[in-house]
């Protein structure tokens, strides 16, 4: 078969993504923080788009967001992209009101701070972590030249917990000492606090706690040296054969390791950001009545530039110059049009969520109800893929507490003669079994599953131990204390 070009004609349908339709799918995935970084970028690149600094708070809702539920009404489709006339002018600042008075008498050699006035570490920009912690108490200890060059490459290979991640041959072949240098710079550090610093691994780290509280050769040190797995497993028979004490000299040792040190001793210092979660969505109950506010706490609010729109109008301008500000103009509209079509949007899904939802509101995780996002889509008329960018990664703050939107959609668990379960229901179920079993003969998943089915509820051991694992929860064995 012979190549050759040819033309045809082609009829087909194909969906366009538009760049206004891009940027409105873009935003409305956008969590809280996300968004205010994106509206803050929108305001650096479009000099046609403000933030509307004026103190009406009556403005219309095509000049800056609005949570109200009266503004976000699902039945009104406003057209925000309708241009309104607003004055630019900034109020009268009194600038007399924020003077600094500065006296000439005033010496700082003789001025006495406060009792609770503000430390200057407390100015620190960046937290100190587990290594400028251990560098600042070798700083006491009389090192030379190459003592520093030891101590500081073994601080540098301290991971999170604290522990030592190479050995004493490295440390020599990477700076060049004796094994007696570098065994002398590990002790050390592992002098140093915290206790347990530096290891190799846990047992090593709990021995060098224990060392430290004068317990090197007591019932616990033995245990941690030579029995370890059996104090992972609780099982103090085996103990007793193992060491040939009485179960309460065991009790007390396992109780003093587990109260007194720690397996991971450099995780307090380790140098992580919190990340702090910002509600999307606001429900309160409000006189009986549940009340959905969007937030819109410190999100500027955004108007088109009266400026630009006077500069559209001139007749005197030039044709390039008019076709740039019109189309910042209209980039402006579409881009507060999908802000107003976000919030919206967000409302009808949340006032949704309410609805199917509304025993979790009343009651507690234990009363949610299964939950797809076609139930969602089909209430609200929209598309599954939209409900779910709206419900990722954003959260919502109840009465309950602070709940991704994700988490009210849960597969259903069937039940005999009765309402079909969620997942998260029973999951919630397991943990309060578990938190109010007897410690000392805790539940099996077996156990567990067969409570379960006296409450009409029919899942296997396997699916049981499937949901403790995703609560992050022990097995049996692990969770035996001995009285």
């Amino acid at each position: 078969m012979a190549l050759e070009l040819r033309q045809q004609l082609k009829l087909a349908q194909k969906l366009v993504m538009t760049p206004q339709l891009r940027q409105a799918i873009r935003l409305l995935q956008l969590n809280r923080l996300e968004l205010s970084n994106a509206l803050q970028a929108e305001l650096e690149e479009n000099p046609a788009l403000e933030e509307d600094l004026s103190h009406n708070e009556a403005a219309d809702l095509g000049q800056g967001l609005s949570s109200t539920s009266e503004n976000l009404e699902p039945g009104r489709e406003d057209d925000f992209t309708e241009k309104v006339a607003i004055s630019d002018n900034l109020s009268e600042v009194n600038w007399e009101d924020y003077a600094n008075n500065f006296d000439s008498n005033f010496s700082f050699a003789h001025e006495v701070p406060a009792a609770d006035a503000p430390s200057q570490f407390d100015f620190i920009s960046q937290k100190p972590g587990l290594s400028a912690y251990l560098q600042w108490q070798l700083a006491h200890a009389e090192l030379d030249d190459k003592e520093w060059d030891i101590a500081l490459f073994i601080i540098g290979n301290l991971n999170r917990y604290g522990f030592l991640e190479v050995n004493l041959e490295e440390v020599m072949a990477q700076i060049d000492c004796s094994h007696d240098e570098a065994e002398y710079i590990l002790e050390v550090i592992q002098d140093l606090d915290p206790p347990g610093i530096a290891a190799r691994d846990v047992t090593e780290s709990l021995l060098l706690q224990l060392d430290r509280l004068g317990l090197a050769d007591s019932l616990a040190a033995e245990i941690v040296r030579n029995h370890l797995p059996l104090l992972e497993t609780r099982n103090y028979k085996a103990l007793m054969r193992a060491t040939g004490h009485k179960k309460s000299e065991i009790t007390r040792a396992i109780d003093c390791i587990t109260r007194e040190l720690t397996p991971y001793p450099g995780l307090p210092y380790a140098e992580e950001n919190t990340n702090y979660i910002v509600p999307d969505v606001y429900v309160r109950k409000i006189d009986g009545e549940y009340i959905i506010r969007l937030n819109d706490d410190d999100l500027p609010q955004l108007k088109l530039s009266s400026r630009y729109q006077e500069l559209l109008n001139d007749k005197g301008l030039q044709k390039e110059s008019r076709q740039y500000i019109h189309d910042k103009m209209k980039n402006a509209e579409w881009f507060i049009r999908s802000l107003h079509q976000r919030q919206r949007t967000i409302y009808k899904v949340m006032e949704s969520l309410l609805k199917f939802q509304y025993e979790f509101f009343e009651h507690g995780p234990g009363h949610l109800k299964p939950l797809i996002l076609r139930d969602v889509a089909e209430d609200i008329e929209m598309h599954e893929s939209t409900i779910s960018r709206v419900t990722s990664n954003k959260y919502v703050h109840t009465p309950q507490g602070i709940y991704e939107l994700k988490y009210f959609f849960s597969t259903a668990i069937p039940r005999d003669g009765g309402e079909a379960l969620a997942s998260e229901s029973i999951r919630n179920t397991i943990l309060k079994m578990i938190q109010e079993e007897d410690r000392s003969k805790p539940l099996s998943d077996n156990a567990i599953a067969e409570m379960l089915a006296k409450q009409n509820i029919q899942i296997a051991r396997r699916t049981v131990a499937k949901y403790r694992e995703q609560l992050k929860i022990l097995p049996v064995k692990h969770r035996r204390h001995s009285r």
